[in-house]
């Protein structure tokens, strides 16, 4: 069994400075919660908000992909490397 990975990171009620700024931009707007996915970058807020934007690419953006397929694909490749998605 692969061994798990451990990152820390910064709780939106821990959130002060630039981390608080990029998570404004990156939470939830109904919960204010961010996602767990965006969460590991956290102690690096301008890698956090780049990471945002590729998310959001490769998930929301132009492609012959339709929405379904890429969650299935991160759904698959989550999975495949025993990672909670």
């Amino acid at each position: 069994m692969a061994e798990a990975a451990w990152i820390t990171t910064i709780d939106e009620q821990e959130a002060s400075g630039q981390t608080a700024a990029a998570y404004a931009q990156a939470a939830n707007r109904e919960t204010g919660r961010v996602a767990h996915i965006l969460k590991v970058s956290s102690l690096n807020p301008r890698a956090l908000l780049a990471h945002r934007t590729l998310y959001r690419t490769l998930m929301f953006g132009s492609s012959p992909l339709e929405r379904y397929q890429r969650e299935m694909i991160a759904t698959v490749v989550s999975a495949i490397n025993e990672c909670h998605y």
